[in-house]
């Protein structure tokens, strides 16, 4: 993806997180957490780039802010394991998502890194799990992005079709 390279205010990184707080979540364990940078140069900057695997460190690491989602696979309360800690991060990350829409900003995120990676440069207790990077900024010029990138940013998007997401019924 394509990104302008000017940084995001404190004010608009933490709106985002704060939208994400405000996810519904299962008994309201709120088992996401995040390892986040603006692109300053900083040691932590350089150690969420660490994590990219080839193809988005070409683009990725020119966004304004890159985070690293985690969530907590254990519930606080009683250690128990957290069978929805995923779909509650999903919920936090839809809401960081809208909000960083109603912003004018584009959200990526990213299968493409090294969780175990991320787990060992950021110190990560071992009921926390990596799950995503993302990659957060405005619109920006594909025109700096190399011939194959390119070609993806430009393309159509497309999705599939709702008879293909329904299971034993249709619309």
């Amino acid at each position: 993806m394509a990104f302008d390279e000017g940084l995001l205010g404190q004010e608009a990184i933490l709106s985002l997180f704060e939208a994400a707080r405000w996810a519904a979540s299962a008994s309201n364990g709120q088992p996401w957490r995040f390892v986040w940078s603006q692109r300053d140069g900083s040691e932590l900057h350089k150690r969420l780039v660490a994590c990219l695997k080839p193809g988005n460190d070409v683009w990725a690491p020119k966004a304004p802010l890159l985070i690293l989602t985690v969530t907590r696979t254990t519930r606080e309360r009683d250690g128990a394991p957290h069978p929805w800690a995923l779909y509650d991060l999903g919920l936090a990350m839809g809401n960081l998502t809208a909000q960083a829409s109603s912003m004018g900003l584009l959200v990526h995120n990213m299968a493409g890194f090294f969780p175990e990676k991320a787990k060992e440069l950021f110190s990560l207790p071992a009921d926390h799990e990596p799950v995503t990077m993302v990659a957060v900024g405005r619109l920006g010029d594909p025109e700096g992005l190399p011939e194959k990138l390119r070609a993806r940013e430009l393309a159509e998007r497309t999705r599939k079709p709702l008879s293909e997401i329904f299971l034993g019924q249709s619309p």
